[in-house]
């Protein structure tokens, strides 16, 4: 995978980690939960998709 991928991919789990802090702010609402779950699934998919393998052309 070449740098840019990667950097993509940090970015997305950066901005997954300011969505779950977000969330855990507002979390005794439901509206709270959501917003943090949704932040912890771009951190996830994020650190996943740095170990994606690339095919090269």
């Amino acid at each position: 995978m070449d740098n840019d991928a990667k950097t993509t991919s940090y970015i997305v789990a950066g901005i997954g980690v300011a969505v779950t802090a977000l969330g855990w702010s507002l979390l005794p609402s439901q509206w709270g939960a959501g917003i943090m779950g949704f932040g912890l699934a771009h951190v996830v998919l994020g650190l996943l998709d740095t170990l994606r393998p690339t095919v090269r052309r």
